[in-house]
């Protein structure tokens, strides 16, 4: 992904956080939409009949029926799918290099919060000192992220399921 991407953007460097992002973005899309369809499979299909018989178009009956029935799936699967992204650890390793600046600059090197987990504690990680306590503020930052992830999943769920 990073030759092409230099083409196009002569700067970038050749570990970045640019190439590794939308290599998880494509790596998502199958679990998305593999989860996504089988929550709008397992709608009953006496729904969809009902609504094409009221006089509905399918295209009425999806987005009118089917998804809102099947929106808790689908949220589910987006969760799920971005949890995975969160925790994957050596696409990113592998091509956004392991540079631990903070920067908001996606064509620099980066380091993920997983990969520096599993950097430090491949290491000698003593007790008391600052790098051992800075393991669990990232994996308490990591947990707090996915809590509030599947809060807002949950809300969102709720809200269009009581359709307010």
């Amino acid at each position: 992904m990073t030759p092409l991407l230099a083409r196009l953007i002569p700067a970038l460097e050749a570990k970045n956080a640019l190439s590794p992002g939308i290599v998880m973005g494509f790596m998502i899309i199958p679990l998305i939409a593999s989860l996504s369809g089988d929550a709008m499979n397992a709608v009953p299909s006496a729904l969809r009949e009902g609504a094409l018989a009221l006089g509905a178009t399918r295209l009425e009956v999806t987005f009118r029926v089917v998804m809102p029935a099947a929106l808790s799936g689908i949220i589910a699967s987006f969760v799920l799918a971005v949890s995975r992204a969160v925790g994957e650890t050596m696409i990113v390793a592998i091509a956004a290099g392991s540079n631990k600046t903070l920067t908001f600059d996606i064509t620099g090197s980066m380091q993920t919060m997983t990969a520096y987990i599993v950097e430090f504690t491949s290491g000698d990680a003593a007790s008391g000192t600052t790098g051992y306590y800075s393991l669990y503020a990232v994996g308490f930052t990591l947990f707090v992220f996915t809590l509030l992830m599947n809060m807002a999943a949950r809300h969102l769920s709720r809200r269009f399921r009581e359709g307010v």
